[in-house]
């Protein structure tokens, strides 16, 4: 885990970069295709799902929830990627579904910069390391 910082520009940035984007969601989802078949399963996904932590903090500080409830959010946000009710996710559901959260979090976020802890192979890290990349590049032309 790293601190870093970031704004709402810099996550569009990252999802409109058509290459880069593509490219980190196919690694992210050969991580966790874990059979390796292509699609991914509800218990495939969970392991990322939690990692979200949407509902297991408030204001940052851990909140206890009924494994119950938690079941019913995780199921919800699988359905949110299972765009065809399939029971599965493909890559192109995940890319699309991803590609929505990501800006609606960069639209929450908005333009001033905010400093996260971002874990390493989290695609918020890897907007963060294409804007550093992009500005190396630019102050060496």
């Amino acid at each position: 885990m790293s601190v870093e910082v970031l704004d709402g520009a810099t996550i569009v940035n990252f999802v409109e970069d058509e290459e880069a984007f593509t490219m980190s969601i196919r690694e992210r989802f050969a991580h966790l295709d874990i059979d390796q078949d292509g699609l991914l399963s509800y218990t495939e996904m969970l392991k990322e799902l939690q990692s979200l932590r949407v509902f297991e903090t408030h204001f940052g500080i851990d909140v206890k929830r009924e494994p119950e409830e938690l079941a019913r959010v995780y199921s919800s946000l699988f359905e949110q990627f299972d765009h065809d009710l399939n029971g599965r996710v493909d890559l192109e559901e995940f890319k699309q579904e991803t590609k929505k959260m990501m800006l609606a979090m960069a639209n929450g976020m908005g333009f001033l910069p905010v400093q996260m802890v971002l874990e390493e192979d989290s695609l918020l890290k890897k907007a963060v390391e294409r804007e550093s990349t992009s500005a190396r590049t630019v102050a060496a032309a």
